[in-house]
């Protein structure tokens, strides 16, 4: 299973009122990394709204361990939990110092046809290229049981 990874630093703009980074700018570290993701996989962007697709959120969840401070490097790895048709849930563990856990959570993602906004399925082979970072063994299985296009 392959990870995404990312090293951030902390910068004043993401410190709130008492001292630490504030809660949305998580959800900001989150895009960072699912726009890696789609990266990764060949699939950037720009190029699937182009294609008459996109990908949205539709749940967030975050569980905080331990404080970021100004300065801090946080290590961001994401990887993908479960892949269905249309959705998948992200993992992503944010890391500082040591490797220490700081915060950890999952967003459930969707991909919509830009014209109707209703959800769009991923063909096989759009498929396959989720699967190696997916870290779940019946999804890896039906991943990698698709047939690969080259």
């Amino acid at each position: 299973m392959q990870k995404i990874s990312l090293e951030l630093e902390v910068y004043s703009f993401h410190i709130d009122f008492i001292g630490h980074v504030n809660n949305t700018v998580y959800i900001q570290w989150m895009e960072i990394g699912r726009t890696k993701l789609l990266e990764a996989v060949g699939m950037p962007t720009q190029e699937i709204f182009q294609q008459g697709f996109a990908p949205v959120l539709v749940q967030t969840n975050i569980t905080y361990k331990l404080p970021l401070h100004l300065g801090d490097r946080v290590q961001v790895q994401m990887w993908i939990s479960e892949l269905k048709n249309a959705s998948a849930i992200m993992q992503f563990r944010f890391y500082k110092e040591q490797e220490t856990l700081a915060a950890e959570g999952w967003q459930k993602g969707l991909f919509v046809d830009t014209q109707t906004m209703r959800p769009r399925r991923l063909r096989p082979e759009e498929r396959c290229l989720f699967a190696p970072y997916v870290h779940s063994t019946v999804d890896t299985q039906l991943a990698n049981s698709l047939v690969e296009i080259p």
